[in-house]
């Protein structure tokens, strides 16, 4: 299928791209609606009752159907389409493959073996359509056989066993389960998303269709580089780094402070007026600032007094220091920053909460944001995308509901 070349006045990169998304809960949803930010058409297959997984996340509001639906799911859907369709029915399946002549790329993330057992993999759908652009995103990866390729996977499962968990880790220190969030999915999706500008890239260079396995152990592997690279030196990760990179409490807050280099030291010492610091033995080295380092964030709380974090951040960077302010979840919202750059987008419900969700962080020059729309309602666009698709009639489309084939 050729790549669409529609209107030249557009500013939105992936216009004319067509994503057919087999998708639930957050690192598929996260890449596609990524795609869809710069303009690709996503359409998203979900069950026809219960829809993606993510609809039942907690916390949750209503929907702009009215219907409960799920944190997990509001945030990673926007701009897109929703068809219901049972993929376990063979009158379902034969729906998707007829859908598929339409699309450039197919997207999935089930667990590894279903699609192929539903017909629909990538060795099925490239018999009729040898261009297609197919990703298969799954805890372990598709096309190489492991000891875990069976295993369910969400984000932390993916995290523990990159080592992250570990790395900084005091011997009394309690495990923390997903300490940043979802970086498992979000993370994954990201390489997804590379993986399909590659391809596209590729269809349009050679003609070629590409199957793209993305693995979220994979990834979080790649994410998490710091841990085996410094096993591979002969240091144990789990020790605090010969550095300063602590967090530093002060009377109207919390800031982190990163100092790796003598002459930050030196910068950071005379700035806080200790510059006698510099001619004592003990702050010569680097380790030797780590293992005075409650003496110099007992220093630093009182040398910084009433100040709030900001004013004490700004003054640390004119003196070349690396610092930022711990923020609460309120700082962010707030934050002049975050509202220039336009990084928190109001996520329309009909609920009593005014959510908020993380825009596309990737600004490029001529590219416009799109007109934000509001994740879809469960089998929203069944009806109307499977007759004007497949040309189905009024009456072949009502006998597909009253059969629970499509919502």
């Amino acid at each position: 299928m050729e790549v669409s070349q529609e209107n030249t006045n557009s500013k939105l990169p992936l216009t004319g791209i067509r994503v057919l998304a087999a998708e639930q809960m957050q690192s598929l949803p996260y890449a596609t609606q990524l795609l869809a930010s710069f303009g690709a058409e996503v359409i998203k297959v979900e069950h026809p009752v219960r829809g993606d997984l993510g609809r039942s996340g907690l916390p949750s509001t209503k929907g702009i159907d009215g219907n409960d639906v799920g944190a997990t799911f509001l945030r990673n859907n926007l701009y897109k389409k929703s068809i219901g369709i049972d993929l376990k029915s063979s009158l379902g399946q034969n729906l998707f493959l007829q859908l598929v002549q339409n699309f450039h790329v197919v997207a999935e993330n089930y667990k590894p073996g279903t699609m192929d057992r539903f017909n629909l993999g990538y060795s099925d759908i490239k018999e009729t359509c040898p261009e297609i652009i197919y990703l298969s995103l799954s805890g372990f990866g598709n096309s190489i056989e492991t000891p875990y390729k069976s295993w369910p996977a969400f984000a932390p499962v993916a995290e523990a066993m990159s080592g992250i968990y570990n790395f900084n880790r005091g011997p009394d220190d309690d495990l923390k389960v997903s300490p940043v969030g979802a970086l498992g999915d979000t993370g994954t999706g990201l390489f997804a998303v590379i993986g399909v500008l590659t391809a596209l890239r590729r269809l349009e260079k050679f003609e070629e269709g590409s199957y793209i396995d993305i693995s979220m152990f994979d990834s979080m592997i790649a994410f998490a580089d710091i841990v085996p690279n410094y096993y591979s030196m002969g240091k144990d990760p789990r020790t605090p780094s010969s550095l300063i990179n602590h967090g530093f409490k002060v009377s109207k807050g919390e800031i982190i402070i990163q100092i790796g280099r003598e002459h930050q030291f030196e910068a950071f010492v005379r700035h806080i007026g200790k510059p006698e610091w510099l001619d004592e033995d003990r702050f010569e080295t680097r380790s030797g600032w780590v293992e005075n380092i409650q003496e110099i964030i007992d220093q630093f709380a009182i040398w910084a007094g009433d100040r709030d974090t900001i004013s004490l951040c700004e003054g640390l960077a004119e003196a070349g220091v690396a610092a930022a302010p711990v923020f609460e979840a309120s700082d962010i919202v707030g934050d002049p920053h975050v509202k220039a750059r336009e990084m928190l987008l109001p996520v329309e419900t009909s609920g009593e909460f005014n959510v908020l969700t993380a825009g596309n962080p990737v600004r490029i020059s001529g590219v416009t944001r799109p007109e934000l729309t509001p994740p879809p309602a469960l089998g929203a666009d069944t009806k109307s995308l499977l007759m004007t698709e497949l040309n189905l009639s009024e009456k072949e489309y009502l006998k597909l509901a009253e059969d629970n084939i499509v919502s």
